[in-house]
């Protein structure tokens, strides 16, 4: 019984993958895709993405578009007789199930940034010119709303006008000398 858990807690890692609505009962045909190709079920040459394609929708219901657990052991079967011939299809099940054990998603390649000098040049805020300069403060940082929207300034003053405020200071200083 163990393993049929550790296999299971695998396909619903997988299950929920990249959708926040799924419950983790049935995969799609991307997350399977994606467990096959992470825990090494497609290799190339025996199995092929195609292959995983192929089983996947020989094993789902006609309209439906995707398998539940007992089908995602049905595909995992069939898949397991062309991965590991020379086995018993028992045997060649077992060896796929371990495979898959304990394994999650492999999110790959999402954070890396390319820093290419086009693309710096591009996104460097110090460089922009017009109204996107008002977009982003000295820091580079956007201002949100503020950078976009035409906010309404009611002071009584010209908008760039430096010295708002200091016309009173000014006025006391010169009554009270």
């Amino acid at each position: 019984l163990a393993d049929i858990t550790a296999l299971e807690e695998s396909f619903r890692r997988f299950a929920i993958h990249g959708d926040t609505r799924a419950t983790g009962r049935d995969m799609n045909g991307k997350n399977w895709s994606k467990l096959c190709k992470d825990c090494g079920v497609i290799d190339g040459k025996s199995i092929t993405l195609t292959d995983v394609d192929i089983v996947f929708s020989k094993v789902k219901n006609k309209t439906a578009r995707t398998i539940t657990y007992s089908q995602f052991k049905e595909a995992l079967a069939e898949l397991a007789g062309k991965r590991f011939k020379d086995k018993s299809s028992e045997d060649a099940a077992q060896e796929v199930y371990r495979m898959i054990e304990g394994k999650s998603p492999v999110i790959s390649g999402v954070t890396k940034a390319v820093a290419s000098p086009t693309v710096s040049r591009l996104t460097d805020t110090t460089k922009f010119t017009g109204s996107h300069k008002e977009r982003f403060d000295e820091t580079g940082r956007g201002k949100g709303k503020a950078g976009r929207v035409e906010m309404v300034d009611k002071s009584g003053y010209v908008s760039g006008y430096k010295h708002a405020g200091s016309y009173e200071k000014k006025t006391k200083a010169e009554t009270n000398p």
